[in-house]
């Protein structure tokens, strides 16, 4: 891509998603996750009222008078955006593909968190660690995630979200809001997910366009896998046919729905056919409420 054009398309989202984030994403942001984290500050005499699970029981049998710990609400926090760039991105056959969805998506919450002085990092993975840029404050950081997750181009097409954690797990070592965005079109991650959703506040961003959930009836239709390259003709005239693959999407959509209930993840479900702005609202109200 030439530097102009990217140039142009880094500003134009820029434009978007940092006036969405002023407007609508920034008090919500703000208390879904400020206050989840609690850093201890000091400890002070008890005074009536305060509750009996905060005495320090140290420092109270060491002055024999009771104090308690006081907590204070940890003001920076890490935010880690994990991004599937497999070959599955490059579908879409409604507004956009996944991949631009997913680009505007990370800025969004990118602008959101450096609104609220936090630091953004991201990962990017296929079936391998694609690139890694830790997390950082600033204007100019936030621009060069949005110049790569638009040129980024993988090395590989497959999916594997479980190695995509590990790394995670093990290389981002404080506590931080994670936002695992992908189509999900993997298995084998229920360990590593639970893992790192008790070490990190992980929430799960599920992409998805419709046509992968329902067959259009367009007679005979060569069918590609993005990601293994697998070819197959498949008769969309033929009801069974479109039946059986919708049974398919909805059992696999339960199944990833089911496993982020088990590991007490946060999850929501965006679509190439709509505008992220009321999903993405919807979970921080959520998360607002607990």
């Amino acid at each position: 891509m030439e530097a102009t054009e990217l140039l142009k398309k880094v500003r134009k989202i820029e434009i978007k998603t940092r006036g969405l984030s002023n407007q609508l994403f920034s008090g919500e942001y703000h208390s879904a996750f400020k206050g989840k984290g609690m850093a201890f500050s000091e400890v002070r005499e008890y005074q009536p009222g305060d509750d009996i699970r905060t005495i320090d029981w140290n420092v109270t049998a060491r002055l024999n008078h009771p104090y308690v710990k006081v907590f204070e609400e940890e003001r920076e926090l890490t935010v880690m955006l994990i991004v599937d760039v497999s070959g599955s991105g490059d579908f879409g056959t409604q507004v956009q593909f996944k991949r631009e969805l997913i680009t505007e998506l990370c800025a969004v919450l990118s602008f959101s968190a450096i609104k609220n002085n936090d630091k953004i990092g991201i990962l990017f993975f296929s079936d391998k660690i694609e690139k890694f840029i830790p997390p950082k404050k600033g204007k100019s950081h936030i621009l060069r995630i949005i110049r790569d997750l638009i040129e980024f181009e993988p090395t590989n097409k497959g999916t594997n979200i479980a190695q995509a954690l590990r790394f995670f797990t093990n290389v981002v070592k404080k506590k931080s809001i994670c936002f695992l965005i992908s189509d999900f079109m993997d298995t084998g991650f229920d360990d590593a997910l639970k893992i790192a959703n008790r070490k990190h506040d992980l929430i799960a961003l599920k992409i998805y366009d419709k046509s992968e959930n329902e067959l259009p009836d367009v007679g005979i239709l060569k069918m590609i896998d993005a990601e293994t390259g697998a070819e197959r003709w498949v008769d969309t005239s033929n009801q069974q046919a479109r039946t059986a693959f919708k049974a398919a999407a909805l059992k696999r959509q339960d199944q990833i729905n089911n496993l982020m209930m088990r590991a007490g993840i946060d999850t929501t479900s965006i679509g190439t056919h709509e505008s992220y702005v009321k999903p993405l609202m919807e979970l921080f109200k959520r998360r607002n409420r607990v």
